[in-house]
């Protein structure tokens, strides 16, 4: 979901299954700003938070990175991965004041809160290069996401779950600027020969955001129409 069409999607859900539901438009690259409104949301959100889900990326379409501009480089690092380091280091406050004092922010006891849960959006391109593309700003940015997710996961072992979800290709809005010479090879290397969607991904967040995964942290699940077995 692109930020254009965020306030409505959560306008619709509020009114379809009568919940809370908000969405915050935030500079994801400010760490200020990220903690401000990850602060805003537990407030008006129940007090708490149970499941934060860091999904925030860009792609790269500057070819060679030699070629490239060490600006976008940077735009790439910080949109993929400083996003989620900023995020984590604000929620991780609250999942580690929850844990300890046993309490939501307004000091009501919590009730069914046994450790949070953190989860990153990372992609199959953090674990393997996936030419003949050339793609390594947005690939390094991943493989930075997936183990930022496996060592949170040991210091955090105490208050959270931090598990990350690598999908390979998705048929989202980051795929429309690339063209069919480039995207059909991708299908002629995934054994199910098609691009996923968005649905098929599903699954393995939920498993991630509930009790199911209790005993999982640190995981990095493939969700890739088994990409990666090739």
């Amino acid at each position: 979901m692109s930020s254009k069409d965020a306030a409505q999607k959560a306008a619709k859900i509020s009114k379809t299954y009568d919940v809370i539901c908000k969405a915050y438009r935030v500079t994801i690259t400010d760490e200020h700003a990220v903690a401000e409104a990850i602060d805003q949301a537990v407030e008006e959100l129940n007090g708490r938070v149970d499941i934060f889900v860091a999904n925030a990326g860009i792609s790269w379409l500057g070819g060679c990175m030699i070629n490239g501009s060490m600006e976008s480089f940077h735009d790439i690092m910080n949109i993929n991965f400083m996003s989620a380091v900023y995020a984590a280091k604000a929620v991780g406050k609250h999942f580690q004041r929850q844990k300890n004092e046993g309490t939501d922010i307004h000091g009501n006891t919590l009730t069914n809160f046994h450790s949070g849960s953190f989860i990153v959006n990372s992609s199959i391109a953090g674990a393997r290069q996936l030419g003949p593309h050339a793609g390594t700003p947005y690939s390094v940015s991943k493989a930075a996401l997936t183990h930022f997710a496996k060592c949170l996961a040991v210091e955090w072992v105490k208050f959270a779950r931090v598990n990350s979800v690598s999908p390979a290709y998705i048929s989202t809005g980051m795929l429309d600027n690339v063209p069919d010479p480039v995207r059909n090879p991708w299908k002629g290397r995934t054994p199910l020969g098609r691009e996923g969607t968005v649905d098929e991904t599903k699954g393995a967040f939920l498993y991630f955001a509930s009790d199911a995964s209790s005993y999982t942290t640190g995981a990095n699940l493939f969700v890739d129409g088994g990409y990666t077995c090739v």
